[in-house]
């Protein structure tokens, strides 16, 4: 499917998502003016008529939800073809999954986030739903018009009814965020499920990693130093492999995790980017290269190739970004792309990788990090959004023209940074004049010779 094509009135943008049954498109409305989510089963299960049925189950349980907490679901329809599909509210903030993939988020907005999807998924269990697939990919941000932004639980192709639930005899879930009795068949399930799944999500906002499998989880106080004994706990019960010891609900756990961050300080945002401020709130970001983590990234062992004396070759997923970086830099990278509204650009997922030498650490100003965070941009001047970015904790030293027989773009550094690094950021363009594509490049250096003039000689992107 093409994104020239219409599905009845909605005319096709591009895809967000493809999951196990169905795809899933940016469209526009043409009639209301208004961008919409439009999910598709796909075309391999559509002579099964036991998934054809699960398919507009989804769309039924999210209409009988009928919360704002909850993506809301417009139209259904079939295509010429017999497939289903319908159409849902369209969350251009993205999800938790790109938020927790730039590293762990500041407390107070963790648990806060956390109680929003807590209060999402008690108004699923109000309506007597189980959604058995919490996590931060399945928890979205959709921007309300005074600007802040919304928590809605989406995806709902797993979820029951409770009335069923505690018959069901087959394992549901996402690994990291299931409970141990939906691993089980036959052991049934209640609304408790979904509070484990919540502490998970929790979790991994505030540590930055998914947590281990059940009674097994590592206390996240020893992985944040900054989150206080009480938020600790708070989500070590929401992770009791024994549910009677969790917390009884959802909406309890919301309770909690609100008075919790009401006293929990507010960490102070760094940098310019009003963009990223206004999407993240109090998230603290060394640039907007703390994005660079993007859906669903992991940070994994860095296989390359030697080239160069002293560097290797790094390249992002897709293959499109190939770079040389110093070979000390070389051990971590993440390399599933990046969303360009961190940057202040068009909301999307385009290629992009991170690598660092300690990529835990990169949004720390005074961390000696050295890496460099490569992204591409097909929409969307990057230069004057690079040009706008400042770091109020490091001295300005400058900018100066870059230009080789690929790039042409400006560098903008800064020194002193409260560890002791530099910051360089570089907004490229085609050296031939093309449009496209452009580029953000950000190089955090700490007491090496300066590498950027070498990283982006070495850039091509195809």
């Amino acid at each position: 499917m093409q994104s020239s094509e219409r599905i009845g009135r909605y005319r096709l943008e591009r895809r967000l998502g493809s999951g196990a049954f169905g795809t899933v498109w940016l469209a526009h409305d043409d009639r209301l003016e208004a961008p919409v989510a439009v999910k598709v089963l796909a075309e391999n299960w559509s002579h099964r008529l036991d998934i054809h049925d699960r398919f507009l189950s989804e769309a039924r349980l999210l209409r009988r939800a009928d919360s704002n907490r909850v993506v809301q679901v417009y139209d259904i329809g079939e295509l010429p073809d017999g497939r289903p599909y319908f159409v849902m509210e369209y969350a251009d903030g993205g999800t938790l999954a790109e938020l927790s993939a730039a590293g762990p988020v500041p407390v107070a907005r963790a648990l806060r986030l956390t109680a929003l999807a807590a209060r999402a998924a008690a108004a699923l269990h109000e309506a007597g739903i189980v959604h058995r697939d919490i996590k931060p990919s399945n928890v979205l941000l959709r921007t309300a018009p005074d600007g802040s932004r919304r928590v809605l639980l989406a995806d709902l192709g797993l979820a029951k009814s409770l009335a069923q639930a505690s018959g069901l005899t087959l394992a549901a879930g996402s690994a990291g965020y299931r409970p141990p009795e939906q691993a089980e068949p036959g052991a049934g399930i209640d609304a408790r499920a979904d509070v484990y799944s919540l502490g998970a999500v929790g979790y991994e906002l505030v540590t930055g990693t998914v947590p281990a499998a059940p009674g097994r989880v590592v206390r996240p106080e020893r992985l944040r130093a900054d989150l206080d004994g009480e938020a600790g706990r708070a989500l070590m019960r929401a992770l009791e492999p024994d549910r009677e010891r969790r917390w009884p609900s959802a909406q309890a756990f919301a309770e909690e995790l609100d008075r919790l961050a009401a006293r929990t300080p507010a960490a102070p945002a760094r940098g310019r980017s009003a963009g990223v401020r206004k999407r993240f709130g109090t998230l603290a970001l060394a640039g907007a290269a703390a994005l660079a983590a993007g859906v669903a990234a992991v940070a994994v062992t860095l296989v390359t190739r030697q080239s160069a004396p002293d560097t290797v070759r790094v390249t992002d997923t897709t293959g499109r970004i190939v770079a040389e970086v110093p070979s000390g830099w070389a051990r971590r990278l993440r390399d599933a792309g990046w969303n360009p509204r961190a940057l202040g650009l068009r909301s999307g997922q385009e290629p992009g990788l991170a690598v660092a030498d300690d990529l835990a650490r990169w949004q720390d100003l005074t961390a000696p990090v050295n890496g460099v965070f490569i992204g591409l941009s097909e929409h969307g001047e990057v230069t004057p959004e690079v040009n706008a970015l400042a770091h109020p904790g490091c001295h300005y030293a400058g900018s100066r023209a870059f230009a080789d027989a690929h790039w042409r773009g400006r560098t903008r550094t800064w020194d002193g940074c409260a560890g002791g690094g530099s910051i360089t950021e570089t907004g490229l363009g085609p050296a031939d004049g093309e449009a496209r594509p452009q580029v953000y490049v950000q190089v955090r250096e700490h007491g090496s010779p300066d590498a950027t003039d070498g990283i982006l000689r070495s850039l091509r992107v195809t």
